[in-house]
């Protein structure tokens, strides 16, 4: 299968990507996490670890790796009234994985934009309304991570 781009030619910036290590143990950071992009406006409806459910599953043997869904439920609304077909993006995904012991990874990227790029999002000046402040919201987070 080819893909219809390059992705090497996207600029990360273009899909909002966004990571940071934390220098604490995974529990830790999941609950710091949370509690960050909590304070910074979200809400976490979704939360799950792929890598209990892999480890249970099919023995994959993998170290912790956890995904939490950040939903703003006005600016879900919003989004919503724009471009229904943005719900199967839903929720914004947050990920925080072990590199090492003591040390996470967390690591975003923007739906808003990655809709936009997909061409699912409208081009106008609310849809860029939308990603500002949802940008916003996500870089208050990623500062006080």
């Amino acid at each position: 299968m080819s893909l219809p781009v390059d992705p090497t030619t996207i600029d990360p910036e273009a899909y909002g990507e966004m990571r940071t290590v934390l220098e604490m143990d995974h529990d830790e950071a999941v609950e710091h996490v949370r509690e960050v992009f909590t304070d910074a406006g979200f809400g976490v409806p979704v939360e799950f670890s792929p890598s209990e459910l892999l480890n249970e599953k099919v023995d994959a043997d993998r170290a912790p790796y956890y995904v939490l869904g950040a939903c703003n439920p006005a600016i879900a609304d919003r989004v919503l009234d724009a471009a229904m077909e943005m719900g199967g993006l839903f929720p914004c995904g947050v990920v925080v994985w072990e590199k090492t012991p003591g040390r996470q990874v967390v690591y975003h990227v923007s739906i808003m934009k990655i809709g936009h790029l997909l061409g699912i999002a409208p081009d106008d000046e609310e849809w860029q309304a939308i990603v500002d402040e949802t940008g916003e919201m996500v870089d208050l987070a990623f500062e006080n991570l």
